[in-house]
C-alpha cells in the first residue's frame, strides 16, 4: 500500500503554502486534497498518525495502510514475533495489532496437554476424549517414557504403558502369578490364565469343561477316572461321584462300591443304608446267610 491521497513534488511554479503562505517556489511541497502545502506544515497538519508509535507519518516517510490505519513502513511490524510485514502476509487482531502468518497459526493452534505449548499444522499428535499432545509429550505416568501412538490405559487423568498398567492394576494368576491381561478365568474367586487351569495328568486346558479338584490339583473327567478315582469292588469300573449314575458312595473295610453295587452276593439286593453280613469276603442281606 501507499499515500495515495497526496502527491510530494518540488515547485517550479509561484505558489505559497496553504497554511503557512510561506513561498513554495524551489522548494519541496506536498499537494493534498488540492492544497499546495509545505513539508513542514504538511507533517504537523495533514499528516497520518502511525496507529503502532502514535507519531505522524511525515512526508518524508514510507506509509503503510489498510482499512483506515496507517503505519511507518519501520512501524509494520508482527505484534509477537517483531518481524517486518512488509510485503508479508499478516492478520488484523485484537487491539488493531497485526500478526504474520506464523503467530496467528500458534496462536489459533490447539495447546499440548503436556507441554502447553501449541501444536501447528504437521505436528505428530495424539488425540483422546478431545484433548490433544504432542507424540514425544504422551507419556505413561508410571514409568515417564512416550507411549506415543502405541497402547494405553487409562485410569481418571493418568495414562498407563501396556506393562506399567499390568504391574500396576492387572489380576494376577493364583499359578504363575502373573499377571492376566486377557481373558482368563475365575475359580473359587482367584483368576487364573486360561493355559494356566489345566488338567495336571494330560494338561489340556480345563476351562468350559468338567473337572474334579483333588487338593491342589485339577483333573478332567477321563483322566480323575484313571488315575484317581476309587475302583468299585463289585463292577470293578472308576468311582466318579459327580460324573453320572452313582453320585453315592460306599465304604467298608478299605473298600469301596457304587451305591448300586452294593448288593447281596445271593439275592442281588440293594444294601446301600442297609443292614448286611460279611461272610468269607462276601456281602449278604440279613437274611440270605440263614439259606447258605
Amino acid at each position: 500500500a501507499g499515500p495515495g491521497s497526496y502527491t510530494v513534488g518540488t515547485m517550479s511554479e509561484r505558489f505559497d503554502c496553504f497554511y503557512c503562505r510561506d513561498p513554495l517556489h524551489g522548494k519541496k511541497y506536498v499537494q493534498k486534497e488540492g492544497r499546495h502545502c509545505c513539508v513542514k506544515c504538511f507533517d504537523k497538519i495533514c499528516a497520518n498518525t502511525c496507529i503502532e508509535c502514535k507519531k505522524p507519518i511525515g512526508a518524508d516517510s514510507k506509509e503503510l495502510h489498510f482499512k483506515n490505519r496507517y503505519w511507518h513502513d519501520t512501524c509494520f511490524r508482527c505484534f509477537k514475533c517483531y518481524t517486518s510485514l512488509v510485503n508479508e502476509p499478516f492478520m488484523l487482531r485484537e487491539n488493531n495489532k497485526v500478526w504474520c502468518s506464523n503467530c496467528t497459526a500458534a496462536a489459533d493452534a490447539p495447546r499440548c496437554k503436556g507441554c502447553f505449548k501449541p501444536i501447528i499444522a504437521g505436528d505428530q499428535n495424539v488425540e483422546y476424549k478431545k484433548m490433544v499432545w504432542h507424540k514425544d509429550c504422551f507419556t505413561c505416568s508410571q514409568c515417564k517414557q512416550v507411549i506415543g501412538s502405541g497402547s494405553f490405559f487409562p485410569k481418571g487423568d493418568d495414562f498407563f504403558c501396556v506393562s506399567c498398567h499390568e504391574h500396576k492394576f492387572a489380576k494376577t494368576c493364583a499359578k504363575c502369578k502373573n499377571p492376566i491381561t486377557s481373558g482368563g478365568l475365575t475359580y473359587q474367586e482367584q483368576p487364573w490364565h486360561s493355559e494356566c487351569f489345566i488338567c495336571s495328568n494330560c494338561k489340556k486346558q480345563l476351562g468350559g469343561k468338567r473337572f474334579t479338584a483333588v487338593e491342589d490339583d485339577f483333573y478332567c473327567v477321563d483322566c480323575y477316572k484313571e488315575c484317581v478315582a476309587k475302583k468299585c469292588a463289585g463292577c470293578k469300573n472308576p468311582i466318579t461321584a459327580g460324573f453320572g449314575r452313582g453320585t453315592s458312595v460306599v465304604n467298608y473295610e478299605d473298600e469301596s462300591w457304587h451305591d448300586y453295587c452294593f448288593k447281596c452276593t445271593k439275592c442281588a439286593r440293594g444294601l446301600a443304608n442297609k443292614r448286611f453280613v460279611c461272610h468269607n469276603g462276601k456281602i449278604y442281606c440279613a437274611e440270605c446267610p440263614k439259606r447258605l
